[in-house]
């Protein structure tokens, strides 16, 4: 196990990546951020919050996206699929959405959750917000606009977000898989 990103290292790529995001959006009021179930949740809860502090602005539209359903390996996985909630009480027509997950690896969940937004509205601009590229295992052409770390590694290993309201601390960590 190695680690990537400790405690501090990790606060401190989240106010870098917020700051960011103010950086391009301002005031948000054409801008909503849109997080990914469900890892990316934990992410873009932090995420959100911060710019709500960075602003003043605590109307920002967020919502969180469940891909479940439009996984294209949904027919080939052998365990029960069980959904996550989608919450997305506003529409993204016309509205720069910032989707936000915590690794990016093949680009396949990001395929999906694009498919996922068309349900909300056609909108006029996408970008991604990542915690970890894995950047050499891509399988489709996905790119992040805001990465807060790259990490190359191998199809054997694992990158791991621990996250102190779910697993007890802060940390990213690469494992070896067994």
């Amino acid at each position: 196990m190695k680690t990537l990103l400790n405690n501090d290292q990790l606060n401190i790529t989240l106010l870098r990546l917020a700051h960011q995001l103010v950086e391009n959006h301002l005031s948000f009021r054409d801008s909503v951020i849109i997080g990914i179930q469900p890892r990316g949740i934990l992410l873009s809860d932090r995420i959100t919050q911060i710019v709500k502090n960075i602003t003043g602005n605590n109307n920002i539209d967020y919502g969180k996206l469940d891909i479940t359903f439009y996984r294209d390996d949904l027919q080939t996985r052998n365990e029960i699929q069980v959904p996550s909630f989608t919450d997305v009480n506003f529409s993204i027509a016309s509205k720069s959405v910032i989707l936000i997950d915590d690794v990016l690896h093949t680009g396949r969940t990001i395929r999906s959750a694009m498919d996922a937004l068309i349900d909300f509205g056609r909108p006029k601009k996408v970008e991604l917000l990542v915690l970890i590229d894995r950047r050499f295992s891509r399988e489709l052409p996905v790119q992040p606009d805001y990465t807060g770390h790259t990490v190359d590694t191998i199809l054997t290993q694992k990158v791991k977000v621990y996250w102190q309201e779910k697993d007890g601390k802060d940390e990213v960590v690469l494992l070896d898989k067994q």
